[in-house]
């Protein structure tokens, strides 16, 4: 979507005084959340809360943000809200010009105060102060206990914006956060016998996760989520799965497996799936759902 149609549009909601929520009551206050973690981290926290609708604004099943961009709808769902739950890191830089005509809008960033890695081929673990003009890898919700803190922001931002029901909010949110907390333990236990584990992944997103568990990405199979390889870029990884006794290649489901499945055939590794929660079926418990089935994943593939 061209940003000048966007904008017309925004304009134009904001000339007629604002658009009614489709499906909901026009006195409703909507929180719109940026993409799949940042909505179901909401909807916890909204819980039960009466006139609140937490949006998610990026559809279920439309994967990582790298590479999206705004719709029509999007830009009428933005007009609508009462509050924006952004990731932060960069996620959203497709948003910023959008956000900066809503001066108006609270916008709540999950990622406050988190430190975030480079954004990197998956092996650096130098953080953001060393190399300021570089990329953030911004995946921080696959570290449970990071994603507790998004949690704590969230309802933090909320309160602030709707001090009505702030309570609420907190009260959902410490009850969440101690279902985290207890999934954290849960994956710990799991994977503490495969300490220093050495995996290759399909992409950044889950050096968050391999830092909080004790496991280590090697490499990862594409430098860009949107992008296939390049058969060098192939070819090197294959080397460092034989040079390193790889036995397990990560893909994730809302990408193509192609480039894994050829360095598979190449060195004998095996495929198996990690999801990085960034689709679902938008229960409020599929976050814990995906990152257990994460863990079994794991546990099985380097079991082998």
């Amino acid at each position: 979507m061209r940003v000048n149609i966007c904008a017309a549009l925004l304009l134009l909601c904001m000339l007629l005084g604002g658009c009614v929520p489709a499906g909901g009551a026009a006195q409703d206050r909507v929180i719109v959340a940026s993409f799949y973690p940042m909505y179901v981290f909401t909807q916890n926290i909204a819980k039960d809360v009466p006139g609140v609708r937490v949006v998610n604004l990026a559809s279920e099943n439309a994967g990582c943000l790298h590479d999206y961009q705004l719709l029509t709808r999007d830009m009428v769902t933005i007009e609508e809200a009462d509050a924006l739950v952004i990731n932060g890191g960069g996620m959203e830089q497709f948003m910023d010009k959008v956000i900066a005509m809503r001066s108006d809008l609270p916008v709540i960033n999950a990622g406050e105060g988190i430190e975030m890695l480079c954004g990197d081929d998956g092996h650096g673990h130098d953080h953001a102060h060393d190399h300021a003009q570089e990329a953030l890898n911004a995946h921080v919700w696959l570290d449970v206990e990071l994603a507790m803190k998004q949690v704590q922001n969230i309802a933090d931002g909320l309160s602030a914006a709707d001090s009505e029901n702030a309570a609420a909010y907190q009260r959902n949110a410490e009850a969440y956060i101690a279902r985290l907390a207890a999934l954290d333990g849960e994956i710990s236990a799991g994977l503490a016998p495969f300490e220093g584990s050495e995996i290759i992944t399909f992409h950044e997103a889950f050096t968050y996760f391999a830092d909080a568990y004790g496991l280590h990405v090697a490499g990862v199979i594409s430098q860009n989520s949107g992008e296939e390889p390049s058969t060098r870029d192939i070819a090197k990884t294959c080397d460092l799965v034989l040079d390193l006794g790889v036995k397990a290649l990560f893909v994730e489901p809302q990408y193509p497996t192609k480039s894994a499945d050829t360095i598979a055939r190449e060195t004998g590794a095996s495929v198996w799936t990690l999801d990085p929660v960034v689709s679902g079926d938008g229960s409020m418990e599929s976050y814990e759902s995906i990152m257990r089935e994460n863990a079994r994943v794991l546990t099985e593939a380097l079991t082998k």
